[in-house]
Parts: C-alpha cells; structure tokens; sequence
C-alpha cells in the first residue's frame, strides 16, 4: 500500500486506504487520488458545519440554504468526477465510509 499523504482527516484516510488497497495506482492516478481524499474531507468538514447550525440560514435577504451546504454540493460533484476520472467504481466511495 502507498503510503497516505500528510493531512489527510478521517474521511480523506479512509478514502485513501480503500483504493490503494485494491487498485494499483501510477503517480498521476496517485495525486487525483489525494485530491480526491481532500474533497472527501472538505465534505465531511462542511457537512459536521451544516449538522450544527442548520440547513437553512437567516439572512439579510430572509431564510437561505447555508453556504456550506452549497460548498458541499459542488464538493460532491468534483470528487465524483475525480473518481470518474480514475476509471474506479462508484461503489468505492460507499465503502470508504
């Protein structure tokens, strides 16, 4: 197994363990990989952030859905498409739980 890179939380560790348990990556698929493992964290970061204050805001405007939430929305679409991008199933983010 290769070895994690540094900073990687909880998520983005476990993430990294699962693929590099079962595939075998070169060095390009290996740095998709660990941005892959940071959108994971920034996810789970921004969801924790969502969990404790709420879904939706006050704002100057009225009620708003929290830019967290929107932060982890677009974060979802990047790290689907960097595992698109290395050809894994979707299925391995499941397991990476």
């Amino acid at each position: 197994m290769t070895s994690r890179p540094r900073g990687l939380a909880t998520a983005g560790r476990r993430l990294w363990d699962a693929v590099t348990a079962d595939f075998d990556l070169d060095p390009p698929e290996l740095a998709l990989l660990e941005e892959a493992c940071r959108a994971r964290d920034l996810i789970a970061e921004l969801r924790r952030k969502v969990a404790e204050t709420g879904a939706i805001i006050d704002s100057n405007q009225g009620p708003r859905v929290h830019p967290a939430a929107v932060e982890a929305r677009q974060q979802s679409l990047v790290l689907a498409k960097l595992v698109a991008s290395l050809g894994l199933p979707k299925g391995v983010l499941d397991s990476a739980t």
